[in-house]
């Protein structure tokens, strides 16, 4: 059977201030999905209140934004009733399309909240309608309210916004839309679970860039000096290239590197340090061919970077010759 698309919307709950829970910041109360066939034709829809099991009482903007009562909520099934009701409408071979990254993220804490079986034991691969959206319509980079895309793209405006179900529907309508060549090959992960090991890690090719996702460390300087995480492959065919540009960096988290393979040119690498909710530290590094100007920016940065240490080091110095004196 070929892959279904199951475009995924959530509304979630809170707790007041110093009310809330850190397991399960973000509780769900509704989910709302529609499944399209590999044509992207929709046929069939998934809509469902849940009955809340931590935050008793609805946060005012969740209220208002909504229009959901909590009168709804106390009649609806709890979270492992709805959830196995949603994955079994699932069925076994589809992929997740949500507006945005967040959907997934809460909806697999709240999962794991419940102890309920994960969706992944690991980065989970789905597609993000709002990039795909910017990568046919607009730069690539900006990302558009749902709305404003609805509008822009002149889509019927049947039902109410902030529902789980008319927004999982104005996304499908969307995703229908797009018809750029490619696009869905341009996966994006939900990492609320890192690559538990390096065999797990991520490596990913798209038409115009590779990315690759790294286990977890226990610190920034780990995955610097990681051989994987820091080295600089070419897009074409994946040999480690001759850096011409160490890793350099103006903000401490985002890194930029070139390399020259000898066949295919310049590859400019773009490695940004992260942390998962729990805290774990990992690497996601993009590489791409370079382009006209690339070398000009990152040398740069070079400098700057350099600048700034010798400013560190100035001030260092200063600080222990006053030390010294006291």
């Amino acid at each position: 059977m070929s892959k279904e698309y199951v475009v995924l919307d959530l509304e979630w709950n809170q707790g007041y201030p110093k009310h809330e829970h850190s397991d399960i910041p973000f509780e769900v109360i509704e989910i709302g999905a529609v499944k399209l066939d590999q044509d992207k034709k929709i046929i069939d829809r998934f809509e469902s209140l849940v009955r809340p099991a931590v935050y008793k009482k609805l946060f005012f903007m969740s209220a208002k934004v909504t229009g959901i009562s909590m009168g709804e909520l106390k009649e609806a099934d709890p979270f492992p009733e709805v959830f196995k009701r949603f994955m079994d409408w699932c069925g076994e071979d589809y992929i997740f399309c949500t507006w945005g990254s967040m959907d997934l993220t809460e909806l697999r804490r709240n999962i794991r909240f419940h102890k309920l079986e994960p969706l992944s034991r690991g980065p989970l691969p789905f597609l993000d309608i709002q990039k795909l959206y910017s990568l046919e319509y607009d730069d690539g980079k900006s990302r558009l309210a749902l709305k404003k895309a609805v509008d822009l793209l002149m889509i019927e405006k049947t039902d109410a916004f902030h529902r789980a179900d008319s927004d999982a529907f104005y996304t499908a309508e969307i995703f229908m839309r797009l018809n750029q060549r490619g696009l869905e090959k341009y996966e994006s992960y939900d990492l609320y679970r890192l690559p538990a090991t390096k065999a797990d890690e991520v490596h990913a090719l798209f038409p115009t860039y590779s990315k690759y996702i790294s286990r977890g460390f226990t610190n920034k300087r780990s995955v610097l000096h990681d051989k994987e995480a820091a080295s600089v492959r070419c897009f074409f065919c994946d040999k480690p290239t001759q850096i011409t540009i160490p890793w350099v960096s103006v903000n401490g988290k985002q890194y930029f590197a070139m390399g020259k393979c000898a066949e295919h040119g310049m590859m400019r690498g773009h490695l940004r340090i992260k942390k998962n909710w729990d805290g774990v530290i990992y690497g996601m590094k993009t590489i791409r061919p370079a382009k006209p100007g690339d070398e000009g920016e990152l040398r740069q940065k070079e400098k700057t970077m350099k600048e700034q240490e010798k400013k560190l080091k100035k001030m260092f110095r200063n600080n222990s010759s006053e030390t010294r004196g006291i």
